[in-house]
C-alpha cells in the first residue's frame, strides 16, 4: 500500500526514513550519509551537495508513484545521473554477490536441485549486469554528450529500451523452485526463508529503479534532447545543472577556478601541477573539492560550468 504522504523540503529527514525505511539505500546512492540529526530534507541535501528538488522527485515517486512533469525545469540531470550510476554500483558490486552468498549458504548441497538453483541465479545476475553495463557504457555517456551540447547523430533516448523481461522470468522461476520444491530441515528452511525475503525485497528495489529511469530520467533526457536540437543549450542546460544559475553553496577559490580552466583545456593532472606550480596530490585535492562543491564530475559538466560561469570563452573550448 502506498504511503500517500507527499514529502517536502521542510520535512525532517528522520521522519521520511522512519516512515519508509526502504529508502535507506537511496540515501547512499545520492551520496547522503547517515548522522543527519534533526535536519530537514533541504538541510540534509544541501549539506551533502544534493539537489533537493531532484531528491524529492525520486523519493515521492518511489513511495507513492508520483511522477514529474516532462517539462519540469528543476530536475537536475547530473544529480539523476550520479544517483543511477551509484545505484548500479550498489546492485552489481554488493547486492548481487551478497544474495548469491546467502543462497549458497542456505541450500542443502545434498539436494539435487541446489546446483540448478545456483545456475538460475547466476543467469539472472548476468542478465541484470548486462543491462546495467549497457547503460553505463552507452546511455550515460550519451547523456554526458548532451550536457556538453553535442548529441550523437545515431542515438537518442528512444533507442534505450529495457531488457528486464528475461531476468524477471528467471527470477520468477527461481522463486517458484525454492517455494514449491525445496523441503528443508529447520536450519536450512530458516536460512532459505530469510534469503527468499531478501530476493523479494531486491526485486521490488529493481522495479522501482527501472520506474525512476522510465518516468523521471528518460523524460528529463527527452527535454534535454529538445533543447540541444533547438540550440538552447547554454541557457537552459545551466538550469538543469545549476538550479539557481552557475553558483555553488560553497564558493570556489581562485585556485580551484584555475584548475577548472586547465581541466576544460584538456590538461592532465600532471600538466596542471606543472602549469600552476603545485603538486599532483594538490591538484587531486582541488578536483575533489570542486566535485564536492559543484556536484559535477564529468568533463562535459565542468565545461558547461566554466562557460556559463564566465571562466572561459566558448570559442576557446575545443568542441
Amino acid at each position: 500500500m502506498k504511503n500517500q504522504k507527499i514529502y517536502e523540503a521542510d520535512d525532517q529527514m528522520i521522519t521520511l526514513i522512519g516512515d519508509n525505511y526502504d529508502l535507506l539505500q537511496a540515501l547512499g546512492s545520492f551520496g547522503i550519509s547517515l548522522g543527519f540529526g534533526d535536519k530537514t530534507v533541504r538541510e540534509t541535501c544541501e549539506a551533502n551537495h544534493v539537489d533537493t528538488h531532484t531528491f524529492l522527485a525520486v523519493v515521492n515517486y518511489a513511495i507513492n508513484g508520483i511522477g514529474v512533469d516532462e517539462d519540469d525545469e528543476l530536475i537536475s540531470v547530473p544529480t539523476l545521473l550520479h544517483y543511477l550510476q551509484a545505484s548500479h554500483d550498489y546492485f552489481i558490486d554488493f547486492q548481487l554477490p551478497y544474495i548469491r552468498r546467502e543462497l549458497e549458504e542456505s541450500l542443502d548441497r545434498n539436494n539435487s536441485l541446489a546446483a540448478l538453483i545456483m545456475r538460475l541465479y547466476d543467469e539472472y545476475a548476468r542478465e541484470i549486469r548486462s543491462h546495467m553495463n549497457y547503460e553505463q557504457q552507452t546511455l550515460f555517456p550519451y547523456v554526458e554528450t548532451l550536457l556538453g551540447g553535442h548529441p550523437a547523430s545515431d542515438y537518442n533516448v528512444e533507442t534505450f529500451s529495457k531488457h528486464h523481461d528475461a531476468a524477471d522470468q528467471q527470477l520468477h522461476e527461481l522463486k517458484i523452485l525454492i517455494i514449491k520444491y525445496l523441503p528443508q530441515d529447520g536450519l536450512h528452511n530458516n536460512q532459505l526463508t530469510a534469503t527468499l525475503h531478501d530476493i523479494y525485497e531486491n526485486e521490488v528495489w529493481l522495479q522501482q529503479h527501472a520506474m525512476v529511469e522510465d518516468h523521471i530520467f528518460v523524460p528529463a533526457i527527452r527535454r534535454l534532447e529538445r533543447m540541444v536540437k533547438h540550440g538552447s543549450v547554454s541557457k537552459n542546460i545551466s538550469k538543469m545543472v545549476f538550479k539557481n544559475g552557475p553558483s555553488s553553496s560553497e564558493t570556489l577559490s581562485d585556485r580551484e577556478k584555475e584548475v577548472i580552466i586547465a581541466l576544460v583545456q584538456g590538461m592532465s593532472n600532471k600538466e596542471i601541477a606543472s602549469h600552476l606550480d603545485i603538486s599532483v596530490n594538490t591538484v587531486i585535492t582541488h578536483r575533489r573539492n570542486i566535485a564536492r562543491k559543484l556536484q559535477i564530475h564529468s568533463p562535459a559538466g565542468l565545461t558547461i560550468y566554466a562557460i556559463v560561469g564566465g571562466l572561459i570563452d566558448i570559442n576557446a573550448v575545443k568542441l
